[in-house]
């Protein structure tokens, strides 16, 4: 199972599509709002209805979380003691993380992002390497052994894309891409 966390003021895009992506490709993947409600408000005014809160993340069954941008998505995630320590938590497992435009901060605040190659949003990127992140700059997605990052919103399909072959192959990744024309 691929969980998706979801703050107030999230990158809609950074959300959308990769989750989209990951459903095509037959992956089972769950929205997670952070907070008791359900409903939850992008950065540019797309109210989405979880599929879950984050008390009934199932630590057992989760393969991946997922962790889209935009600022306010990243500062709500950030001021969340639980998805803090979830994150924390499946860092500390081994388990997979994918980390989208300024959500490899994320993973800098917790200082468990050193000696990695990742690639983020510009604006963060001196945070990330600050933290030991090695920043790859320009580069729209960058896999590094369980960690995933994508650059922005306009990253965002091959992001998703780099999800599937990660979790699943680079074959049902193909047919994804062949299905949606990119």
């Amino acid at each position: 199972m691929v969980y998706m966390l979801l703050g107030e003021g999230f990158e809609e895009i950074e959300a959308v599509a990769p989750l989209d992506i990951l459903r095509r490709a037959d992956i089972e993947a769950a929205t997670v709002s952070i907070t008791a409600d359900a409903m939850v408000c992008g950065g540019h005014g797309l109210t989405v209805k979880a599929d879950m809160t984050l008390e009934q993340v199932d630590f057992e069954s989760l393969e991946m979380l997922v962790l889209p941008g935009g600022g306010g998505g990243v500062a709500s995630i950030a001021g969340s003691t639980g998805a803090m320590e979830l994150i924390r938590r499946v860092l500390d497992s081994g388990k997979m993380i994918g980390a989208i435009c300024a959500a490899p901060s994320l993973l800098a605040k917790l200082g468990i992002i050193d000696g990695r190659k990742v690639t983020c949003y510009p604006t963060v990127s001196d945070k990330v390497e600050a933290a030991g992140g090695i920043v790859q700059r320009g580069v729209p997605v960058v896999a590094d052994g369980n960690f995933i990052t994508g650059q922005a919103a306009g990253s965002a399909i091959e992001f998703g894309l780099a999800l599937v072959t990660k979790l699943r192959c680079r074959d049902a990744s193909e047919e994804v891409r062949q299905e949606i024309i990119c």
